[in-house]
């Protein structure tokens, strides 16, 4: 997978865009976690909403080409983003606050099938749901949890919930947008677990984990790129990022 020369900024209502992502170029192998850190503002997320077409009205593309396994590039900035059908299927957000993305009157098992079933509208219910009780038994979480409502679970059990779902159709990369920074230790490292378990089960086969926090980046990711005022200033092996860090 490759991201060459993303570049995008906001629109504002008086003055200049404002640029958010400047000339970002990043490759990730089959089977690699790549690791995304910076300070809050430096384009982080607007890097995943790019990547993902999940971006405010106020976001503009300016350039950025996007290749995955299959070797076809898409223009970003043509196509607005990810194209609508590698959404869910190629390329899965899991979004800063995804905590917050469940609907609190459905319970689990309706907002798998709704996502689901948005990519694959002849996949009955039933089915659908199937799918996902065999996703959360491989991967160590009770099936029942699809009868429950988001209240009645904790939240890292929620945040893992979320995970497993944004992930059932095995897409070729997930982008996990601060996944742990509502989580307590314990959830953090049980949801790093679940994703590295993941990895090694082919349920995905790349991960760009984006983070304010390097130490947990550490724990988890083969190399890390440091972000600064919307560029990549840093990229490495996680061990020389952590040992050698050659940006303040």
């Amino acid at each position: 997978m490759q991201v060459k020369d993303v570049r995008a900024s906001y629109e504002t209502r008086h003055g200049s865009p404002i640029r958010a992502v400047d000339g970002v170029t990043l490759e990730l192998s089959h089977g690699e976690i790549l690791g995304v850190v910076g300070e809050s503002g430096c384009g982080k997320s607007t890097l995943a909403a790019v990547l993902s077409a999940s971006g405010p009205p106020n976001l503009r593309i300016e350039n950025g080409q996007l290749t995955l396994d299959d070797q076809e590039t898409v223009d970003l900035a043509r196509s607005k983003g990810t194209p609508r059908e590698w959404r869910g299927r190629k390329v899965s957000l899991l979004p800063q606050r995804a905590l917050n993305s469940l609907n609190p009157t459905a319970r689990i098992g309706d907002y798998a099938f709704d996502v689901i079933r948005a990519h694959d509208s002849k996949l009955r219910k039933r089915e659908a749901l199937e799918l996902a009780e065999d996703r959360l038994e491989q991967l160590g979480l009770p099936a029942r949890v699809l009868h429950n409502y988001p209240h009645q679970l904790s939240g890292g059990m929620r945040q893992r919930v979320v995970t497993v779902i944004s992930t059932l159709l095995n897409p070729t990369v997930l982008i996990a947008d601060e996944p742990t920074s509502a989580l307590d230790v314990s959830s953090q490292k049980a949801l790093i677990l679940m994703l590295e378990k993941m990895m090694e089960e082919d349920m995905l086969s790349r991960i760009i984990f984006i983070s304010h926090d390097l130490a947990l980046l550490s724990n988890i990711a083969d190399r890390v790129a440091v972000m600064y005022a919307g560029e990549i200033v840093e990229l490495g092996s996680t061990r020389e990022v952590v040992s050698r860090p050659q940006h303040p």
